[in-house]
């Protein structure tokens, strides 16, 4: 192939002169702030009917909101735990979760729902550009920034809307109040039974090893017996919370031995009943020493003089072990002559 048969190569842009790079638009500053839109007033700026329409809807939804709190809680104590609903599409569901779930679920989508609305329709939608600073603000930048609080309040119209005010104030206040009410789904009360036991006076005492009645002849000087109250049995739903609180250990002193007045008078011919519970962390009690009267907390060391009232000698609990007052029946039987003078366990009961 001969030269003349090449086409002639066209020239590139850069090599055609001035006149061909006017074809290639090129922006003086392609980050240029576009600014913004003129600002479009909605109908509620212009027309108060069309405010007012907005406001009773915000307040509604605030009132809706309460109606769905109380909702929540008067499902909360109607329904039965166990009751079961066909709800379509979804299928037998618990009747009580799908109604908490539901109030709820409205109360907090209602309070949501309204404050949108009442900033798309009623707060000033003006957008204000706002230069970057520095963190650290100046005096007149703090002065200014109060200012602008002032403004937005005032442009919120929360002031000119006393309705819309109390109304959210009051959705506000509510909600928490399920919170509130949930907490009672944690169990029952404990109202006194952390202070109080199974015994009682003419309860007979139960050797837990035998299962019968004790005598005072059964107890000899030197041993150590574990006892609980008469009609505490171990098929009872309930046994190991009572037998918690309930365990006793019975010894035998020389009466003579016994330093603490109380703790003779209190006892049966030198028989003496402990609660068996560690006022440190509740741990059983469980080893013995008779030539001195200690007793000893396996869990932490804590040691119990049980000739000096089981006042504390070693270890880190807080106070003595709980005495049990006892005498003896018609018919033979070593009985409680009341319950414990003080909770029994952990420091943190007596003073809470």
């Amino acid at each position: 192939m001969s030269s003349q048969d090449i086409p002639e190569e066209k020239h590139l842009p850069s090599e055609q002169g001035d006149a061909h790079h006017g074809a290639v638009a090129v922006a003086d500053d392609p980050f240029a702030d576009p600014g913004m839109p003129a600002h479009r007033p909605r109908i509620q700026d212009i027309d108060e009917a069309a405010a007012k329409r907005s406001e009773r809807t915000v307040a509604l939804m605030f009132v809706l909101s309460m109606l769905s709190t109380i909702g929540f809680i008067a499902a909360f104590v109607t329904i039965p735990i166990d009751k079961i609903v066909y709800i379509f599409p979804i299928g037998k569901v618990s009747a009580l979760n799908f109604s908490l779930g539901l109030t709820l679920g409205l109360a907090l989508f209602l309070i949501g729902a309204g404050a949108v609305h009442w900033a798309r329709t009623l707060m000033s939608d003006v957008e204000i550009a706002d230069e970057r600073h520095e963190i650290a603000a100046a005096p007149e930048v703090k002065a200014q920034v109060m200012s602008d609080f002032r403004a937005g309040t005032d442009e919120s119209n929360i002031t000119r809307r006393p309705l819309i005010r109390r109304t959210m104030l009051g959705a506000l206040a509510l909600v928490p109040l399920a919170g509130v009410v949930i907490l009672r789904d944690l169990g029952p009360l404990p109202e006194d039974k952390l202070r109080k036991t199974l015994w009682a006076k003419g309860k007979l005492l139960i050797n837990q090893n035998t299962n019968e009645p004790l005598r005072p002849e059964d107890v000899t000087v030197g041993s150590l017996t574990f006892a609980q109250p008469e009609g505490l049995e171990e098929e009872q739903h309930d046994y190991m919370s009572q037998i918690a609180k309930a365990a006793l250990m019975i010894v035998r002193i020389q009466p003579e031995d016994i330093k603490d007045k109380k703790e003779l008078e209190w006892s049966h011919e030198g028989i003496v009943a402990y609660s068996k519970i560690c006022t440190h962390v509740g741990c059983p009690i469980s080893l013995y020493e008779q030539q001195t009267h200690h007793v000893l907390c396996p869990c932490h060391q804590s040691t119990f003089d049980l000739s000096d009232g089981a006042r504390v000698i070693f270890g880190p609990a807080g106070h003595a072990l709980p005495q049990l007052r006892i005498g003896v029946n018609a018919e033979g039987f070593l009985e409680a002559l009341g319950d414990f003078e003080e909770p029994v366990g952990p420091s943190f009961w007596e003073r809470g």
